[in-house]
């Protein structure tokens, strides 16, 4: 009888191990939404790294956390490092790329509760005088994310995030043009 649960046991968790080997290794989350200002406003709300606490959704999740600049303020080489609570855990973003009004690229390099690299985008465009802002995120899934991501959605949960940074974005935006 034990034999029999063992074989079972091995057979399911070989079973568990084909799945999550078998699930895509690449992911992409992505959110976009109507800002009530132009890009030369929005823009700025992003590639200043010292804005993100004004509309960042992590920001609110733990306002006791430590966060650390380096280079310049904006732009490429623009860094920002945090440590906080599990809701947000510690990394580092990093400014890779920034065009004027279009785009703003960074690299993120996660330590925990996981580690990891992604590349997270904002991109915007015109749109009737107002700005349509893209937040993307990408990266790559290691066999511990691929298991977790049977259990959770992932793109649900950080897409959420990204909604509710959107929403911030286009308020602290829109006061900006008010102001």
């Amino acid at each position: 009888m034990l034999v029999k649960i063992l074989i079972v046991l091995a057979v399911l968790l070989v079973g568990f191990i084909i799945v999550v080997a078998l699930r895509p290794s690449q992911f992409r989350i992505m959110r976009s939404a109507l800002i009530s200002a132009p890009p030369e406003v929005v823009f700025p709300q992003v590639n200043d790294l010292h804005n993100w606490e004004a509309w960042s959704p992590w920001a609110k999740l733990d306002p006791a956390a430590k966060g650390t600049y380096e280079g310049p303020a904006a732009g490429v080489g623009a860094v920002f490092g945090w440590s906080g609570n599990q809701n947000i855990g510690e990394g580092r973003m990093a400014i890779t790329e920034s065009q004027l009004n279009e785009l703003v690229r960074f690299r993120l390099d996660f330590v925990r509760p996981f580690k990891g690299t992604n590349v997270a985008e904002f991109t915007f465009k015109p749109e009737n005088g107002q700005t349509r802002v893209t937040w993307t995120m990408s990266g790559r899934y290691s066999f511990i994310p691929k298991a977790i991501g049977l259990f959770i959605n992932c793109d649900d949960m950080v897409g959420k995030q990204f909604e509710k940074g959107l929403v911030e974005l286009n308020t602290v935006a829109g006061s900006t043009v008010k102001a």
